[in-house]
């Protein structure tokens, strides 16, 4: 159960990725190179960080430490001092200026707006607390971070900012930073807190890493546009065959005597074009074989056809008389339908442009001398804009479709609807229709469907294969469908192109 389950969401998966994927090769190629440069960008990225920020912490661990002991130092100095001898050093080392420590002693511990968390702050917290315990021998260090413009110093709680400049409050500023300062109270005695200001040096320690920062987002775009052009240009000369290879297969059925491929490129798409090259020569072969192989059964049925001919008409019995020229008839349609599919496949025929209204029109008027009753409309209202076809061919096609529809439904009503990129025409006759499950048979080669079209009203049953070839050579296709009131409709649609690949 839990594979069926595993494998119908694999399958929606797919289908999503599917439908976002670009359609072409170079379109997955560079959407593959992107999502790869980006998740090298991102690993190398982390790394680094990883990096950095391990370096950063290390440095950050030996100047704490470093730090710390030069705190102890100090307040082993102050501890070690006579209480009544402590101000007075306090008021030299003010008036001298430029110490690395602020130093005060407060009556009590003075309230600190503690900034900063992560492991930098851990790192020196722990680093100074674990120094000074160990040096002082106490427990009760508190060790806290503050920004410059917050920090009080003295029992009466003044700003660093208010202290006089010879007081030496510059070593505890770096304008126009602002780093944290560390402060460090420490309780000499019931009433006696010993405060200790310093900077660690690091103006950042707090402002945490960036990954996007300008700077890394331009690099990683360079890189990325970088890549993309190189991949672009290897893409576009290993796709441009594999294009050529495309539109060479699409037009293949279409037109056998185009020129062969180019067998360059890499070593594969080479290959694949000189496999190409010699189906597409087998195939001309065969097809010319064909050829050869159906006028030679024409040429040679000519003679005893008609031998066969002459002696059905020496027959006395009139029945058997009729009945032999009628099977000799029908021998003789379907060799003469034969090389008519063969004739319909014409390879060497030059496009040109058709007027397709005219074209019909001079249809219609040879089937009206038969009998035949055709009409035609134009839907779009206007000309219909001629089309670039093969003309002995198109009028083959149109021709068929249009002896079908007077002769099994006794008239054919033409519509036309030019579509600007495209012209349709339909053909609906007012015959019996076709069964629905029989539709798609009737282009199949010799296929005619009873009881109104059967062999023995005439035909080889090949009109609309031919006509179905034909029109889809030209870039079109042909339908079938019932009317609604009765009859068959057939519609042809053929899109407006420049060229005609073949037939």
């Amino acid at each position: 159960m839990r594979r069926v389950e595993w494998a119908t969401i694999r399958r929606r998966l797919s289908r999503r990725a599917a439908r976002w994927l670009p359609a072409s090769l170079r379109g997955r190629f560079v959407i593959i190179m992107i999502a790869g440069v980006l998740v090298a960008q991102g690993a190398s990225y982390a790394i680094w960080t990883s990096q950095v920020r391990s370096s950063h912490l290390a440095q950050l661990d030996e100047l704490s430490t470093n730090m710390a002991f030069s705190i102890a130092s100090t307040m082993k100095f102050f501890r070690s001092l006579p209480v009544d001898y402590r101000h007075i050093v306090l008021d030299q080392l003010r008036n001298m200026g430029g110490t690395r420590f602020f130093v005060s002693v407060n009556e009590r511990r003075l309230t600190i707006d503690d900034i900063g968390s992560g492991p930098e702050k851990e790192v020196v917290v722990n680093n100074v607390r674990s120094v000074l315990t160990r040096q002082l021998n106490i427990d009760d260090v508190i060790v806290e971070f503050s920004r410059p413009e917050n920090l009080r110093v003295l029992n009466n709680e003044v700003l660093l900012y208010d202290l006089p400049p010879r007081w030496g409050q510059h070593s505890l500023l770096m304008e126009p930073l602002s780093p944290p300062i560390l402060v460090v109270q420490l309780e000499l005695a019931p009433g006696t807190w010993l405060y200790v200001a310093t900077l660690l040096g690091v103006p950042d320690i707090f402002s945490g890493y960036r990954w996007l920062s300008e700077e890394r987002l331009l690099v990683g775009l360079l890189v990325l546009l970088s890549v993309l052009a190189l991949s672009l240009l290897g893409i576009t000369s290993v796709t441009r065959p594999l294009a050529r290879l495309s539109r060479a297969a699409n037009q293949l059925g279409d037109d056998l005597d185009m020129p062969p491929l180019k067998e360059s490129g890499p070593k594969e798409v080479a290959a694949t074009a000189a496999a190409f090259n010699r189906m597409q020569r087998r195939i001309r072969e065969q097809i010319e074989e064909r050829e050869r192989l159906f006028s030679a059964i024409s040429h040679d049925l000519k003679t005893p056809l008609t031998r066969m001919r002459l002696r059905a008409e020496m027959l006395e019995d009139d029945y058997q008389r009729e009945r032999f020229c009628a099977s000799l008839d029908e021998l003789d349609s379907l060799v003469k339908g034969a090389l008519a599919s063969v004739k319909g496949l014409d390879l060497h025929e030059e496009p040109t442009s058709v007027d397709l209204t005219h074209l019909i029109e001079e249809l219609a008027e040879e089937l009206s001398l038969q009998g035949g009753k055709v009409t035609i409309e134009i839907k779009s209202g206007s000309l219909i804009a001629p089309l670039i076809v093969k003309p002995v061919a198109l009028k083959r096609c149109l021709a068929n479709l249009l002896e079908n529809a007077v002769f099994y439904g006794k008239q054919a009503d033409v519509q036309l609807i030019d579509h600007g990129n495209a012209v349709t025409m339909r053909i609906r006759d007012h015959g019996p229709g076709i069964p629905e499950e029989q539709l798609g048979r009737v282009f199949s080669p010799f296929v005619r469907l009873e009881p109104s079209r059967s062999r023995h009203t005439g035909g080889s049953g090949l009109g609309l294969g031919i006509a179905r070839h034909i029109a889809r050579a030209h870039g079109g296709d042909i339908q079938l469908a019932n009317h609604a009131d009765g009859g068959l409709v057939v519609t042809l649609a053929l899109p407006r192109q420049e060229t005609i690949t073949g037939l």
